[in-house]
């Protein structure tokens, strides 16, 4: 049985991940700060019949982080797939006049310095195994530069490696690929914030579209990013 790594996992885009891969058969490792939120969905998956297991690390951490797969690989052995798709927080949304060293520096380390740790412990294993997968999901401001979101910035540094990554890794059979988000992901945090604001419109896209292509991307491995936002295409057939 396979294993997906789920790190930043949360109630909305971790879960329904998990709940896409495990409907095909991967058990789910998901890893997040919160014990309890992690507790909950392990519960969740396992009424569904997806195993599952919880790992505490805060991935602004690397240390923290690569423990987190340790205890993955002691649980469940090496992870076959590993999915990277922590909530910005609050830093990313400055305005480039705002940024300065302290506002940028847990973002390179949470969306730069962690996930190349991440892929430095992961992918000798997938290299000798010959398979493999590495997925990440982030905002739209990676490619669209937008002066509400200056912190994108660091995940233009993430889509660039993941890119990088897709045409290095293709010819040993291990696919990479982005999948970036414009638009709020329901029942997210992002989300549930901006419903209680009120106001301005925003588009929204269900978590379960948005896992629909992430299994696709990593199943057809014929494409180096997917972008989901307003007049996209619609998400494959699951």
């Amino acid at each position: 049985m396979k294993t997906i790594a789920i790190f930043g996992a949360g109630p909305a885009l971790g879960l329904a991940v998990a709940r896409r891969f495990g409907r095909e058969g991967f058990r789910a490792a998901l890893v997040a700060r919160d014990r309890g939120r992690l507790d909950a969905m392990v519960a969740e998956l396992a009424g569904e019949g997806i195993e599952a297991a919880g790992f505490q690390a805060d991935l602004t951490d690397r240390a923290a982080a690569l423990g987190a797969v340790d205890a993955i690989e002691a649980r469940f052995g090496p992870a076959d797939v590993l999915e990277y798709s922590p909530t910005p927080g609050e830093h990313l949304q400055k305005r480039p006049s705002e940024l300065d060293v302290a506002a940028v520096a847990p973002l390179l380390d949470k969306f730069v310095l962690t996930p190349v740790a991440l892929v430095g412990r992961v992918l000798p294993g997938m290299l000798a195994r010959g398979d493999g997968g590495l997925l990440f999901a982030m905002g739209a401001a990676a490619k669209y530069p937008m002066p509400r979101l200056a912190g994108g910035m660091v995940l233009a540094g993430l889509r660039n490696y993941a890119h990088t990554l897709h045409a290095d890794l293709e010819p040993e059979h291990i696919y990479a690929g982005t999948l970036l988000i414009g638009a709020l992901i329901e029942g997210s945090t992002a989300h549930r914030n901006a419903s209680a604001w009120g106001g301005a419109q925003v588009a929204v896209v269900a978590a379960g579209d948005l896992a629909d292509r992430c299994w696709d991307m990593y199943l057809k491995r014929d494409r180096a990013e997917e972008q989901v936002i307003p007049g996209s295409a619609p998400p494959p057939d699951s």
